[in-house]
Formats: structure tokens, sequence, C-alpha cells
């Protein structure tokens, strides 16, 4: 199994960025797709942001197409989400994930335990 510790959220202006980061450990990191979800309260858990195990392939949810950004380094084992022009409804804890696989097609395998993204208007 793969520990996942996501961190770097905070309170933020509207129109601000923050960028978030997941550092993992454990199985191999650099062989599987990672993504980010979010999830504000009372709310199902939705999907961000996937990018595969070689960081060449990437895919964004509508909502926070041209505004996110996911990469990763694979020598530190960690992801990224790039988040720029925050808007209000962006508010929610972001979870990281990996995949069972190279590509984000796989089914989800491992979360980690949330980081707080607030943006006030």
């Amino acid at each position: 199994q793969v520990t996942l510790v996501e961190s770097g959220g905070q309170l933020v202006q509207a129109g601000g960025s923050l960028r978030l980061s997941c550092v993992a450990s454990g199985r191999t990191f650099s062989s599987r797709a990672m993504g980010w979800f979010r999830q504000a309260p009372g709310k199902e858990r939705l999907f961000v942001a996937a990018i595969n195990w070689s960081g060449d392939s990437t895919h964004y949810a509508g909502v926070v197409r041209e505004r996110f950004t996911i990469s990763r380094d694979n020598a530190k084992n960690t992801v990224y989400l790039q988040m720029n022009s925050l808007k209000p409804e962006d508010t929610a804890t972001y979870y990281c994930t990996q995949y069972d696989g190279d590509t984000y097609t796989y089914p989800r395998t491992s979360w980690g335990q949330g980081t707080q993204v607030t943006v006030s208007s």
C-alpha cells in the first residue's frame, strides 16, 4: 500500500493562487497514475485532475481546466496541483489519490487525508 500526504491548503482570496503537494511513500510512486479530487461539506467527492505515471498525459475537470495544472516529480515521489484564479466555488477539501495502473483509466486504490482550501469572496 501507498501512504499519501497532502499539504498546501490555506485560506486565500478569490483570484489568488495555491500549490498543493502530495507526497507518496510505500510502494512505487512513478509507476502509477495520480490524481486530485475535492469534496465540499455535504457534497460528493468530485474529480479535479489526473496525470499518468510518466507525466506526459493529463486530464482535468471542465470547471478547473485552464486554471489548474497537475504535475509530478517522480524523483521526489510528489504530485502537485497548481491552482490559479481561485474562485469561492473551489472551496473544498482536496484529496490526493493513486490509480491502480499507469493511466487514470484504472480504478483508484489509495487516498490521502486531505488538505483544506478555502477561497473567500
